[in-house]
């Protein structure tokens, strides 16, 4: 279906120009649809409120789109234009119907249908005058093709005194108002039960037998799959709807709201009403049954998602140090160079396997912990920059343990230099953490919800994927066989590999400034100074007589102390660190985020992009600098009136870190985009972004990547 639903992106947004528009008039009409602004008054006294209605006449075979299009569509949109003072409510959306065309199911309306808000006239405003309603009136009309339309139209009403007869308007309105759900007149409730919901809707038994069909329409995309059915069970006087879950099933604690539809009689005599549905989940939570096929996805998943991480920045400068260890190796037996890579595994596991026993230590103590959560910490962050320095000033020769450090040369430790490997391996791990991949987002995000033993599982196949590759080639003999020859030519680019060791150095303290303020860059670059000495001191004093040894390594402890102790007493969190930095650019093109600030957005009916984000995620940064940044994105905002947020979890957010929960993920990137309404569901775009992912997105926001 998600290949149906981006194939139906790409129609619309070729067709985005083939709209017809007519000059603002109470009607305009277009091949497909004939639409007219109608009120329910002919003229209005100051401070009354009317019912104002875009009504549409659709040709035979065509439909427009209730504001939950289904498997594909874009709900109706109506931008009114008022004096000052007026106000307008949200759209009073007529009871939908269903439109199936092949494994495609749609909500929305055929032949004729009229859209009702409210309108608030001021108080303030002259008898003798016109009160003008002007509507901007945009909607997808759908046959086999679909066509994107936009209509202007205006309305005058009179203003008249208080005590003359406003009329009784457009008889369209009254016959609207008999098409809107109405309140339910039985008791319903809700339960969950494994992959479906359950309906009950109690008192609805008794009238069974006059019952011709119940359909459940859900406000919000994606709560219940469109097109499944929905069988009906009765139990006494209780009817029960099965409701398969959707793309987006519902939260914990989220009201299922909708309309139900009962259809009573058959033929023409039957009759057709939609009823308010808004209803909480049982308070027990469901059972958790996760069937092996869903832990095998998950662990699927991760190994891809694991995989994937090779590819990403933050791994690179790794890979290339495990290159040259691999073309050093192919001199060895085959045995020596499967163990190096088997150790380089071992290594990667042992990490992630102590990682994910960490995050089941912090979740067991409440603690609200994601990806890369470690990266939250300042301390961690000056940590890892200081090893990335180390390892570049190693790879540069300024010194050397043995005859190298991670897993370059020979051993930390042990003659076959495994150990190197297996640090190698660790090391792999560290730089890994701050990047996301493609598919271990959702991998990671469910198995933070699972038990430990599931939790493990899935992140032993994560590290499994990242090792993989490496443990390949050091498997394949007739691919070594291929590798160029050692030479002088590898201690050059060894020594080369020593600048992404220090480009991540200088990022690092980068996110450090972002996190503690600039004053933490003084102490973390006067911590690289003191590293750099002591790294110098010992290399230039350990061959030299044993007083010379004692009191170089003695210099160069006391230099690294001096590092490590100045680095943790010196890089404290200020609480205004974050809302520093996000103040200090006046022309950027975003607000910060801010759930009071969304909600008052999402009230307000306003298109909303979120994005969440960290400085020490670097998919992040450059999702931002490839995509968010890019004019047409930025121009495809400005055009759609959309509202940028940034969520920043550079340091540890609760709320945001609940938010990512959400939405399954235990990570960023995550990027949300709230199509325009109160109602409307988020769109989930992908973690790596380019400029027509986006720009697409927001044109087709309802068919656009869901997720």
């Amino acid at each position: 279906m998600s290949v149906t639903r981006i194939s139906f992106a790409a129609a619309v947004s070729l067709l985005l120009g083939c709209f017809q528009a007519q000059a603002s008039s109470y009607e305009a009409a277009t091949e497909q649809v004939k639409a007219q602004l109608v009120a329910s008054a002919d003229a209005v006294h100051p401070g009354d409120e009317i019912l104002v209605g875009v009504q549409q006449r659709i040709i035979p075979h065509w439909h427009t789109y209730w504001k939950n299009p289904g498997d594909s569509g874009l709900a109706t949109r109506i931008d009114y234009e008022l004096p000052a003072g007026a106000s307008v409510g949200e759209i009073q959306w007529p009871t939908p119907e269903r439109i199936t065309t092949g494994p495609v199911t749609n909500y929305g309306y055929s032949n004729q249908v009229t859209l009702l808000s409210r309108i608030k006239v001021p108080d303030n405003i002259a008898a003798g005058g016109v009160f003008p309603v002007k509507a901007k009136v945009k909607w997808l009309v759908c046959e086999e093709e679909c066509i994107p339309q936009e209509v202007e139209l205006a309305l005058d009403l009179r203003v008249v005194l208080p005590d003359a007869d406003v009329g009784r308007g457009s008889p369209l309105i009254e016959t609207a108002c008999v098409g809107l759900p109405v309140a339910s007149p039985w008791q319903i409730s809700l339960e969950h039960s494994d992959n479906a919901l359950v309906l009950k809707i109690k008192g609805l038994g008794q009238q069974s037998a006059s019952i011709g069909n119940i359909w459940f329409f859900p406000d919000d995309w994606g709560r219940v799959s469109h097109g499944a059915d929905q069988p009906r069970h009765i139990a006494g006087d209780t009817v029960e709807l099965q409701l398969k879950s959707g793309d987006a099933p519902l939260p914990s604690g989220t009201n299922l709201t909708g309309v139900l539809v009962v259809t009573e009689g058959t033929g023409s005599d039957s009759v057709t009403r939609g009823y308010i549905v808004d209803v909480a989940g049982s308070d027990s939570a469901p059972a958790k049954t996760e069937s092996k096929l869903v832990l095998a996805s998950a662990m699927l998943l991760a190994l891809l998602g694991g995989m994937i991480l090779n590819l990403m920045p933050c791994v690179f400068p790794v890979l290339s140090i495990k290159a040259l260890a691999l073309i050093k190796h192919a001199r060895h037996e085959p045995r020596q160079t499967k163990l190096h890579g088997l150790a380089y595994t071992l290594g990667i596991l042992a990490s992630f396997l102590l990682l994910g026993v960490i995050l089941i230590a912090l979740k067991a103590g409440g603690a609200e912990i994601g990806w890369g959560f470690q990266f939250q910490s300042p301390l961690f962050v000056l940590a890892v920059a200081y090893l990335m320095f180390t390892v570049g000033l190693s790879l540069s020769g300024v010194f050397s343990i043995g005859s190298s450090v991670a897993g370059v040369g020979s051993s930390l430790a042990g003659r076959s230099g495994y150990s190197g490997s297996f640090f190698t391996g660790v090391l792999a791990t560290i730089v890994a953490t701050p990047c996301t991949a493609p598919f271990m987002g959702a991998a990671v995000g469910f198995a933070l919800s699972q038990p430990p033993v599931v939790l493990l599982a899935v992140f032993l196949s994560l590290g499994l994927g990242l090792a993989l590759p490496y443990l390949l080639l050091s498997n394949w003999p007739s691919l070594q066989r291929r590798l160029p020859k050692p030479g002088v030519w590898m201690d050059r680019l060894k020594q080369g590999m020593a600048f992404p060791m220090y480009a991540a150095a200088v990022w690092l303290v980068w996110v450090l400034a972002q996190q503690s303020g600039i004053n933490s860059i003084v102490v973390a670059l006067g911590g690289m100074v003191a590293i750099a000495f002591a790294a110098w001191l010992y290399e230039i004093t350990k061959y030299s007589a044993k007083t010379a040894q004692r009191t170089g390594l003695g210099f160069s402890a006391l230099l690294l102390s001096a590092a490590l102790f100045g680095g943790y007493f010196g890089v404290q969190t200020p609480a205004s660190a974050v809302a520093v930095a996000n103040a200090e650019t006046a022309d950027r093109q975003w607000q910060p985020y801010a759930p009071a600030r969304l909600k008052e957005l999402r009230d307000q009916g306003k298109p909303v992009f979120i994005n969440f984000t960290a400085a020490w995620c670097i998919s992040c940064l450059v999702n931002e600098k490839v995509a968010l940044s890019q004019d047409a994105v930025i121009d495809a905002f400005k055009h759609a009136g959309i509202t940028y947020l940034k969520g920043d979890w550079t340091n540890r957010d609760p709320e945001i870190t609940r938010i990512l929960a959400e939405f399954g993920r235990s990570g960023v990137p995550l990027y949300l985009y709230y199509p325009a309404g109160v109602s409307t569901s988020p769109v989930i775009l992908p973690q790596i972004l380019t400029p027509e992912i986006v720009t697409q997105a927001v044109a087709a926001p309802a068919i656009a990547f869901k997720q």
